[in-house]
């Protein structure tokens, strides 16, 4: 940026080119982002259980979730800053260290006022993720580092996608609280690979985070594709998570009556999406990201009219999960690749923008979901994610209108 060209200069010159990462750290960091971004999804099939410990009503078990997301958000804002500048292997430890300590506090939760706290923290430190991405992309040589990220990605759509059927499983043998001590022991584990396993890794920029801060601001008066990313991304999640925070709940409910069990087996449908994230990628840059945005708009649409109409057919029910699932891969992994290609300097800060909001919307959904069936039912909770959808496509319709064609809005061409 302008305003901060003598704060950002390099500290230090690094040529990674000439030697390529090792395949062992590659997969280190693959299964430390799969295994920390999982901590924010276990509690989704454990609602109900957590409820009936507390006392809770679906609303205020869905409050949990809430809070885990937007500690997310909160994270993002305050911590992957911090990757440009202090040293990351530290701090990935230390901040592993903290969400073993939140992890900790949530198992042992004696009423839902710490638990709600601990799920904001466990949030919060769960940003650790997204100082690993950027850490594993300069580690790696210019001609790896494509392969290295997709493989980052790989773990955290991984983790997300098992997290759910390990919760569900464990959640409907031992308790709720069995799934967070082991979580806890994971981080443990975690903590001591990184430190001793991972290369010390310096800055190389001297920033202050005042400057880092002003100049990401700065990118988003600047950049209407930005904002378009980050507005889409966000309902986009929070359709998706009201979906999956009250799915426990629909499967508690006369029309099926099963638990957490099932509600996590549910997550390995989400295996689809995770295994087509490359190739969404190669569409987006074979047709265009807006068209791909745009498909995945209509399959996250189709997706909840088809649960609101067949949800309570098995059948019906799994063919929406599917397309709700691809629909929202699709247009996450879109979002990032416009995103990307606006500024290659500051795509850490463009990146935290993004998923600030989107994590943001995804807390907002997770409570939103839970109001709606707490009032309106599984018809309320897909009329929220069809509405979510239908004010998805007003967005992109504006902005297709108004700036993607505008010179000067930096984001022509993209």
């Amino acid at each position: 940026m302008e305003a901060d060209s003598n704060s950002m200069a390099p500290a230090g010159t690094t040529d990674r080119q000439e030697e390529p990462l090792r395949q062992s750290t590659i997969w280190l960091m693959a299964a430390t982002v799969g295994v920390v971004v999982a901590n924010i999804y276990y509690a989704q099939p454990l609602l109900g259980l957590m409820a009936k410990t507390f006392g809770l009503s679906a609303a205020e078990a869905g409050a949990v979730a809430m809070l885990s997301q937007a500690g997310t958000a909160a994270g993002m804002f305050i911590f992957v800053p911090l990757g440009d500048k202090f040293e990351r292997r530290s701090l990935v430890t230390l901040l592993i260290i903290g969400e073993l300590a939140a992890l900790v506090c949530f198992a042992a939760a004696p009423n839902a006022l710490s638990l709600a706290a601990a799920s904001f923290a466990v949030g919060a430190f769960a940003a650790t993720v997204h100082v690993l991405v950027p850490f594993a992309a300069h580690l790696a040589s210019a001609r790896h580092r494509a392969s290295v990220v997709g493989t980052m990605v790989g773990g955290i759509l991984f983790g997300v996608l098992l997290a759910r059927t390990f919760s569900g499983t464990i959640g409907a043998w031992f308790g709720w609280r069995a799934v967070y001590g082991i979580a806890a022991l994971a981080m443990l584990v975690l903590a001591l690979l990184v430190r001793t396993q991972l290369p010390a890794c310096p800055p190389e920029l001297k920033i202050s985070w005042t400057n880092l801060m002003r100049s990401t601001l700065a990118l988003v008066r600047r950049h209407a594709l930005l904002r378009e990313s980050a507005l889409l991304g966000a309902l986009f999640f929070a359709a998706f998570s009201a979906f999956w925070t009250t799915l426990v709940f629909f499967l508690e409910s006369p029309a099926y009556r099963l638990g957490s069990a099932t509600a996590g087996l549910f997550g390995l449908v989400g295996a689809v999406g995770a295994a087509g994230a490359p190739w969404f990628g190669q569409l987006a840059e074979k047709h265009g990201p807006h068209a791909t945005i745009r498909a995945g708009l209509w399959l996250g649409m189709i997706s909840f009219v088809l649960m609101g109409l067949l949800g309570r057919h098995f059948a019906g029910l799994l063919a929406g999960v599917l397309l709700m699932d691809l629909g929202v891969q699709i247009g996450h992994v879109s979002n990032q690749t416009r995103i990307y290609g606006i500024d290659p300097s500051a795509r850490s800060r463009l990146n935290m923008v993004y998923m600030c909001c989107y994590f943001t919307g995804g807390a907002g959904g997770s409570y939103l979901g839970a109001l709606c069936w707490h009032h309106a039912g599984w018809p309320g909770v897909c009329g929220f994610g069809a509405g979510m959808m239908g004010v998805a496509m007003l967005v992109e319709s504006f902005y297709g209108r108004t700036h993607r064609q505008t010179p000067g809005s930096g984001i022509t061409g993209v």
